[in-house]
């Protein structure tokens, strides 16, 4: 495994929450948000950098989304799709107008230094609250599917807490337009569900919560409805999780293996002689404390591409792993 540091905060007061993706020439980009003392914060700002040299160097950070007035930016997500067309998704929130909405740009030249990007435009969704992290999933039938937290009414403050369910948006038409399904609970603090699709053709969405474990919840019809959410018994401290379906057919689970504390991270994977619930391996990608917020992506060779975040008030660190899925098997022996 091979380890290098993105960014750290200075000169920024804090940063974290990082995103990251690889253009088919091979060139890396890695989104994050900071801006203001803190998050959440009316003044933060996402900011985007870029490698050419396998994660060896990076290009300084640059604000890519920066909304007027009392409205900040959060949460980026960086997917290509299958057209090929990169993706920057995000978040916007305002106290002022109670607007908490889904917005995105895109490029379809992500190889360049300098790519131009489309205008930012809303994801319609028809929720007075939503926002969301993760990646899309695109279905065996072609369909993608974006995870959503959202609630009912638009809340006072940043956000919904108890009254937060989990959703999914799903297009049929690449992106063009979205409707939106599901109103699943689970225990506070609910949010940032991810979505994989089984090799039963069922869809799991896996859901942080405040429990000291994940919680599920399955759609038997591609996503439009969920059954009632119940607990796994994969441990996690509140804190984001990142899983994916690898080349192989492996799902890639990187979580931390605490019920109470962001201590240790660590890369796991299915075992294909069992269930897509049973994972093995165990690679440590960072094992310090305040390490949180792992997103990945495969490039074409099977190599492994995982960003986080480390001690966001402190160091401000934002971190690259690059290991193999040979790596996390070995880890487990």
């Amino acid at each position: 495994m091979r380890t290098e540091i993105i960014s750290t905060k200075v000169p920024r007061q804090w940063q974290g929450i990082p995103a990251i993706e690889r253009s088919s020439a091979g060139r890396l980009w890695c989104a994050f948000f900071s801006g203001g003392p803190r998050e959440p914060h009316p003044d933060n700002r996402i900011l985007l950098a870029s490698s050419t040299d396998d994660g060896a160097s990076w290009s300084a950070p640059e604000v890519i989304v920066a909304p007027l007035g009392l409205t900040r930016a959060y949460d980026p997500a960086l997917w290509h799709d299958p057209l090929g067309r990169l993706w920057l998704i995000y978040n916007q929130a305002s106290l002022e107008s109670r607007e908490f909405s889904l917005w995105a740009m895109t490029t379809d030249d992500s190889g360049a230094a300098r790519p131009k990007w489309s205008p930012a435009r809303k994801i319609e969704l028809g929720a007075p609250f939503a926002f969301r992290l993760n990646k899309p999933t695109v279905l065996s039938t072609g369909e993608w599917v974006l995870p959503v937290t959202w609630a009912a009414s638009a809340p006072d403050a940043w956000f919904s807490g108890a009254n937060q369910l989990q959703g999914v948006a799903i297009s049929r038409d690449s992106g063009s337009s979205w409707t939106f399904h599901g109103k699943v609970a689970a225990p506070s603090w609910a949010l940032e569900n991810m979505i994989v699709e089984r090799e039963d053709g069922r869809l799991w969405m896996l859901i942080r919560t405040g429990d000291g474990v994940l919680w599920q919840s399955f759609s038997e019809d591609r996503g439009r409805s969920w059954s009632a959410a119940t607990a796994t018994t994969i441990v996690n401290p509140g804190s984001r999780f990142f899983i994916r379906r690898l080349a192989s057919g492996r799902l890639l689970l990187i979580n931390t293996p605490d019920p109470e504390r962001r201590q240790r991270l660590c890369a796991y994977l299915s075992d294909p002689e069992c269930s897509d619930d049973v994972f093995e391996g165990g690679l440590e990608l960072d094992g310090r404390d305040k390490v949180s917020y792992p997103d990945a992506v495969q490039a074409p060779d099977g190599t492994l591409y995982a960003v986080h975040d480390c001690d966001r008030y402190g160091s401000g660190e934002i971190i690259l792993s690059i290991f193999t899925e040979d790596e996390i098997l070995a880890a487990g022996e």
